[in-house]
């Protein structure tokens, strides 16, 4: 299926899975996940209504994320202190901020390079996923980065591979209170429905808008 019509589909069945859900339209943002995509699916998408993108890995956005139509970038992969600069540098939203020393390295950047940055603070729901902070201490995370100057304007998350998501998902809502901010990241190609129905704000949809990925992976 050809991107726009993936995205006319999917912005249909969102606004049906909010409805049911007793939300406002217009409540869930669609993240486009642009990992190992080409330039000009990414921007095929942006001209199909995509405001926000996202990218796992660095190298790839340095190629692909530049003289872009307006759009929010995001970064979604595991943030590794001596790239804090240039990710800084070139997003606008880090979304996977899950441990003080990423933390603090992407408030120096921001610093210096005299922009605000918004961050999520990435909490771990899942026992398979590597990366995260433990629910009870995103909060404490949360605030020692504001004191930084960060805006930290939400949370995370990363739903288990196997079983039900409910309860994974209802403990990221509550963390998402304790935490403040506008944004819930929560839900993707395979579990975005349920992510929606427990809170979520934005779901992050790869597969969803560009069909199955290319074999090829690059990695930064």
């Amino acid at each position: 299926m050809e991107i726009a019509a993936s995205v006319e589909t999917l912005r249909a069945r969102i606004d049906e899975v909010v409805a049911a859900a007793g939300r406002p339209p217009g409540s869930v943002t669609v993240l486009a996940v642009t990992k190992v995509q080409s330039r000009d699916a990414v921007l095929t998408a942006i001209a199909s209504g995509i405001t926000d993108i996202g990218e796992n890995y660095l190298q790839e956005a340095r190629d692909k994320y530049v003289d872009l139509p307006a759009v929010r970038t995001h970064f979604i992969g595991h943030v590794q202190t001596n790239k804090a600069k240039a990710i800084a540098s070139l997003f606008d939203i880090v979304q996977s901020v899950d441990r003080l020393d990423a933390g603090l390295a992407l408030a120096k950047a921001a610093r210096a390079l005299g922009k605000p940055l918004r961050v999520l603070v990435q909490v771990n729901i899942s026992p398979q996923d590597r990366f995260g902070v433990a629910p009870d201490e995103a909060p404490a995370l949360a605030e020692r980065l504001r004191g930084e100057g960060l805006t930290v304007d939400g949370v995370m998350a990363i739903g288990p591979l196997d079983g039900d998501v409910g309860d994974a998902f209802a403990l990221a809502r509550e963390t998402f209170e304790r935490v403040g901010g506008t944004t819930l990241s929560l839900g993707m190609s395979g579990d975005w429905e349920a992510a929606i129905q427990a809170g979520s704000t934005m779901i992050r949809i790869g597969t969803g808008i560009f069909g199955a990925r290319p074999k090829r992976e690059l990695h930064a």
